[in-house]
């Protein structure tokens, strides 16, 4: 018996969400940990999966299958499912992950259960479910009854904890059986643009709302940031008035972070951006505004003009 996990990159290595889920994938005590990987298989960290109980390492080549192709990544999977006898089939809570993990309930007609914190396996085709609701706001108790279980793991609920020891892992590189009409949509990158730590894994996450400004005010955070080997997050009010990406925006409506430290500037509080920054370890926050509902949250605040404390910060950590 098999659990496959979805699993992606960030850059040459694992994304510390996949980690989490293939954490929690290793819990459900089946004999056999894979992994599912869509890159070149002369890339793929195969010993570092090894470091995660990861016995088994299926690689779909960009020859094989180009691009994000949601529907075509699914079609692999439910593939992958039939032909190593998979228990469960899951993936980090992360928009990919959610989005595949749902064409491949669509595709099998089994029920499919986002943001779990906790599966346990309860005997033949059950298993018990704890996950997020309302943007983890909730959390509730479930019992999903399939033969295969599909579920994506909350991002901020699983620590990545290594196996206790390693196991030996054979990598597959396999061939992708998909139709035309499931490469309807697909995705593709440039070389520029893949590289570089995500907004989702970064161990460092830099504000930004709507005290920055505007889209020039976005420099000083952008070399903040660089400095400290993290990436810059917004508000969604930043997004609504086009001065960065949605994809940059941290929220209950953009994307949930769990960096070690978010440092939040200019930033007022709502309980959507509440919702995808809870799950950092340290806030830090920077406001002129004493009773901004953030500071609430904050381990440490800093009432001042974000405008002359950032170039302090910088100033400071380049003299170090």
């Amino acid at each position: 018996m098999t659990v496959l996990c979805l699993t992606e990159l960030d850059g040459a290595d694992p994304a510390d969400a996949s980690l989490r889920a293939l954490t929690l994938g290793r819990s459900l005590g089946d004999p056999s940990l894979a992994a599912v990987v869509f890159a070149d298989s002369a890339t793929v960290p195969a010993s570092a999966l090894a470091d995660y109980g990861v016995t088994d390492v299926y690689v779909i080549e960009p020859s094989a299958l180009e691009g994000y192709a949601p529907q075509a990544w699914a079609r692999v999977l439910a593939g992958l499912a039939t032909e190593t006898g998979a228990t469960a089939v899951l993936a980090a809570g992360t928009d990919r992950g959610n989005e595949v993990l749902a064409h491949l309930g669509a595709i099998t007609g089994l029920p499919m259960a986002a943001n779990c914190t906790l599966v346990t396996p309860d005997g033949g085709r059950t298993h018990r479910l704890v996950r997020h609701r309302w943007a983890g706001l909730l959390l509730e108790d479930a019992v999903m009854e399939a033969p295969v279980a599909l579920f994506t793991v909350a991002t901020d609920a699983v620590a990545a904890v290594p196996a206790a020891a390693a196991v030996a892992v054979q990598v597959h590189v396999h061939k992708a059986e998909v139709a035309e009409a499931d490469l309807v949509v697909r995705a593709t990158e440039s070389a520029g643009q893949t590289g570089g730590v995500s907004l989702a894994t970064a161990r460092v996450v830099v504000g930004g709302g709507r005290g920055v400004g505007g889209a020039d005010g976005f420099a000083p955070l952008e070399e903040l940031a660089d400095l400290l080997g993290g990436v810059v997050g917004v508000s969604r009010v930043v997004t609504s008035e086009g001065w960065r990406p949605h994809k940059q925006q941290v929220g209950q409506t953009g994307t949930k972070i769990t960096p070690e430290l978010y440092l939040a500037c200019g930033i007022s509080g709502a309980i959507q951006h509440i919702a995808g920054c809870a799950g950092a370890k340290h806030i830090i926050a920077i406001n002129t505004d004493p009773g901004a509902p953030i500071l609430a949250h904050a381990d440490y605040a800093i009432i001042g003009d974000l405008h002359q404390v950032i170039p302090a910060l910088v100033a400071a950590l380049r003299a170090r």
